[in-house]
């Protein structure tokens, strides 16, 4: 008698099993499921980071303004220094585009970074072109140009012309008492004029607004190296008054004055 023959039965999964077909499905639909979840955290994160101060109206954190300022009061240089040859005394401790541009924020005009390149106070008779830099001593006090001819400018400080006060120094005068390059300035007078190059090619006129002598031991060193930022200021700095019985400055002379226009 010959085998009856007929469809192959289906076998049958064991108890809780599932069947192929039915596991291949279930694995898609959680692959689509994590994709989803996946472009939408991707998403989220997109919109996160765009969220820019602009487009939220939040100006961001403000920009450092200048270096710190060493704390304390001036103390003249070390003997040893040039700074301290009599004479000549020492220098306070330190506070710490090329178009103009201006702040909607009520920051006025200023200018990129520049080195200058000369200086000139027509009211006085000074020009010079021979720069150096200035940084700060172990002592806490601001180092000085070498020689009676030089200007210094602070170089942890703005440039003429950047927002913020650039400080300049110089001498007075030579142990000798040969008249140095600001000899003069204390009798500069406000509204007087202060002319800077800068190595970009711009000019700047800076105006006086007040000139003032102070006790070395006394100098205003928020005022002089951090002043205020909201536009670009000179500070223009150097000895006087009377001597000691080391034959140095009792005090300091410092102009003050203001970007009046850029060119």
């Amino acid at each position: 008698m010959s085998e009856e023959t007929g469809p192959a039965a289906e076998p049958t999964p064991p108890t809780g099993g599932r069947s192929p077909r039915r596991l291949t499905a279930t694995v898609a639909a959680a692959l689509a499921v994590t994709a989803v979840l996946l472009v939408v955290g991707i998403v989220a994160l997109v919109v996160g980071l765009r969220g820019s101060p602009v487009s939220s109206g939040n100006p961001g954190p403000p920009q450092p303004a200048a270096a710190g300022a060493p704390s304390g009061t001036s103390r003249p240089s070390s003997p040893s220094s040039p700074s301290a040859a009599p004479g000549q005394g020492g220098t306070p401790a330190a506070g710490g585009t090329t178009g103009a541009k201006a702040d909607a924020t009520g920051i006025g005009d200023f200018l990129e970074a520049s080195e200058p390149t000369s200086i000139e106070i027509p009211s006085i008779g000074v020009r010079s072109s021979h720069f150096v830099r200035l940084g700060i001593q172990p002592d806490g006090t601001i180092s000085v140009p070498g020689t009676a001819q030089e200007v210094g400018i602070y170089d942890a400080g703005p440039t003429p012309g950047q927002l913020g006060p650039s400080v300049l120094a110089a001498h007075v005068d030579t142990p000798s008492g040969v008249p140095g390059i600001f000899h003069e300035l204390g009798r500069v007078r406000a509204g007087d004029v202060v002319k800077v190059s800068r190595r970009d090619g711009s000019h700047l006129t800076f105006t006086v607004d007040s000139v003032a002598a102070y006790r070395k031991s006394q100098f205003p060193t928020e005022r002089v190296y951090k002043g205020d930022f909201t536009k670009a200021e000179i500070r223009l700095v150097t000895c006087g008054g009377p001597t000691d019985s080391r034959n140095e400055y009792r005090d300091n002379v410092v102009v003050f004055g203001h970007l009046s226009s850029a060119t």
